[in-house]
């Protein structure tokens, strides 16, 4: 009789209650005793499901119980609610703290961000330094920016920080009249899909790959869309990323990027010297799509280093 390995993986969904009574709808995967966690945050109009193609990647690794994933669903995206708070990336940190208080409490972590996610760690990183090195041991930082997004007006930032907090308010106020009209649209229409690939992807995307992103942002609501537009334009961590420079840390870009271009990841390695760049030639702002093992290699070596040096892949 041949033996069969046993492939189950243990899966569950969480809420991670915040102090401002937001619910984060969190997906974890794998063994509670796995010697590592890794915890993925997305970007703005998105949800989890953007970090698909990377579990689907890493699924052996959880399989085999060499680590433990996290995802969840940033406030106001996805499942999760939005709580009272005002909105900021600094309270998305604040977020990303409670997820790791509550989801991963003990064990090291390795932490992956895309985008505003990658903003979410920074935040982190500034406001709770005494995690990095100690609980977070590595972090992945993708397609993302310490600041500075709107100053150059021919970049996406830059046209989108043209809508004045005024217009702002009167759109929000529109939001369901407009999203009606939001619906005439759908991803699955050509106009639909030739806008998201021209902002968000590079030349070597696939029609698939447009049309999946086109079906996770739509999912999204304009009120995501509308309220973090100014967070976004006034994050600003380039100071305070000291804490980040005790771990170590990978910056992936595509050099097609036209909402965080390659700028910003050349001014985060100028801050964190020792931090391993990695360029994605005919590759746009959806990295972990279009480049998803590119990503997964780099969250092994983080993986590997942050349990002692065992090869993670």
């Amino acid at each position: 009789m041949t033996a069969t390995l046993d492939r189950t993986v243990c899966k569950r969904t969480a809420a991670v209650a915040t102090a401002d009574g937001a619910r984060l709808h969190a997906t974890v995967e794998g063994a509670e005793n796995a010697p590592v966690t890794v915890v993925l945050a997305h970007g703005w109009t998105l949800s989890q499901a953007a970090w698909d193609d990377v579990s689907t990647l890493l699924a052996d690794q959880v399989a085999d119980g060499r680590l433990r994933l996290v995802r969840y669903d940033q406030r106001g995206h996805g499942r999760s609610t939005w709580g009272e708070a005002e909105i900021s990336v600094d309270q998305l940190g604040s977020d990303l703290a409670e997820v790791l208080d509550q989801l991963a409490p003990t064990g090291p972590v390795v932490l992956g961000g895309h985008s505003m996610g990658g903003m979410t760690i920074m935040c982190l990183a500034a406001a709770r330094p005494e995690l990095f090195g100690d609980r977070v041991r590595g972090v992945a930082l993708v397609a993302t920016s310490a600041g500075d997004l709107t100053s150059d007006p021919r970049s996406a930032g830059g046209r989108m920080a043209k809508l004045r907090p005024g217009m702002l308010s009167a759109l929000l106020a529109g939001a369901r009249v407009l999203e009606r009209l939001r619906n005439l649209v759908p991803p699955t229409h050509p106009r639909h899909q030739k806008m998201v690939r021209e902002l968000l992807y590079g030349a070597d995307a696939t029609d698939e790959m447009v049309l999946e992103g086109a079906k996770i942002m739509h999912a999204s609501t304009l009120r995501s869309f509308l309220e973090f537009m100014p967070a976004l334009g006034d994050h600003d961590k380039r100071t305070e990323l000291a804490a980040l420079s005790r771990v170590p840390v990978e910056i992936f870009v595509g050099d097609s990027d036209k909402l965080t271009p390659e700028r910003h990841s050349i001014q985060l390695t100028e801050v964190l010297p020792e931090a391993r760049l990695h360029r994605a030639e005919r590759t746009g702002h959806m990295i972990t799509q279009e480049r998803p093992q590119l990503v997964v290699d780099g969250l092994l070596r983080l993986v590997g280093e942050a349990t002692g040096g065992r090869d993670a892949s």
